[in-house]
């Protein structure tokens, strides 16, 4: 049978032709195509991103110190400034309107640096464009006793200025500071832990001293005349003492003693 498939097939296999490859030669191109590109990262095309007005938006914009993307609305940006909290960014978005010469729709990638500039001056001094004081963070400052705002990195430096002045200073607060404790009068029963919990350990001793105590008992069970109790009981069932309150058959009644003559002893033992 051998013999009549090689002469068949005239000694050669469907897939040994000729050539060495039965497909086209595009397959063969695009298999050779993916094997030079494997490996590879993949180039994406990114278009910019143009906003309303036709302006180019950039990508990433830097605002008071931290990198923001160039496609969010101005307000956002503003509140996503640290030490700018919701309140106040509603009033600079509605100032920096007005002075960018902008609308709110407008995209924080669209300013130019000129206006970038001037949006950080407008954060760092708002008292300067008619924000009340009520709304700033720094009312009477410990070393300048002037009223102020901070943002950014400035306010994260200022803050640790001033758990360091309290340690320093003995306080209650710096007290608690040092220790990790909540420092503004929380309650710290069930909140706050930190480590292992007093509640949990107590738990855990309580069932290991009750292990103990169980292993223990069975031991002092196991003893040889660890329990008199129960040996010392046959005896009497045989014929030892009798049990209290019982007398036997043949013994005659006890006479009760008279109580006349238990009176007068106890009248001369009061006198």
């Amino acid at each position: 049978m051998a013999e009549k498939t090689d002469s068949k097939h005239g000694g050669e296999k469907p897939h040994e032709k000729q050539g060495g490859f039965t497909g086209s030669k595009t397959a063969q191109a695009d298999k050779q195509g993916r094997e030079q590109q494997r490996g590879r990262p993949q180039q994406i095309s990114t278009k910019p991103i143009v906003s309303a007005s036709g302006k180019e938006v950039k990508g990433i914009v830097r605002l008071a110190g931290k990198d923001l993307r160039g496609s969010l609305p101005l307000r956002r940006a503003i509140v996503s400034v640290k030490g700018i909290g919701i309140n106040l960014g509603e009033v600079i978005s509605v100032i920096a309107c007005n002075q960018l010469s902008v609308t709110e729709e407008s995209m924080v990638g669209e300013l130019s640096e000129e206006q970038v500039e001037k949006l950080e001056h407008i954060l760092k001094n708002p008292s300067e464009f008619g924000v009340p004081l009520r709304m700033l963070n720094r009312l009477k400052d410990m070393y300048t006793g002037t009223d102020g705002h901070l943002i950014g990195s400035d306010l994260t430096y200022t803050v640790r200025q001033d758990i360091d002045h309290e340690k320093d200073a003995n306080t209650w607060k710096g007290y608690r500071h040092a220790y990790g404790q909540k420092v503004r009068g929380q309650r710290t029963r069930t909140t706050g832990r930190t480590g292992m919990t007093v509640g949990v350990m107590r738990k855990a001793v309580l069932a290991g001293a009750a292990a103990a105590a169980q292993v223990a008992g069975a031991q002092a069970a196991s003893a040889p005349g660890a329990a008199p109790g129960a040996k010392g009981a046959a005896p009497a069932a045989k014929g030892g003492a009798p049990p209290a309150g019982k007398a036997p058959a043949g013994a005659p009644a006890a006479k009760a003693a008279p109580a006349a003559k238990a009176a007068p002893a106890k009248s001369e033992a009061k006198k």
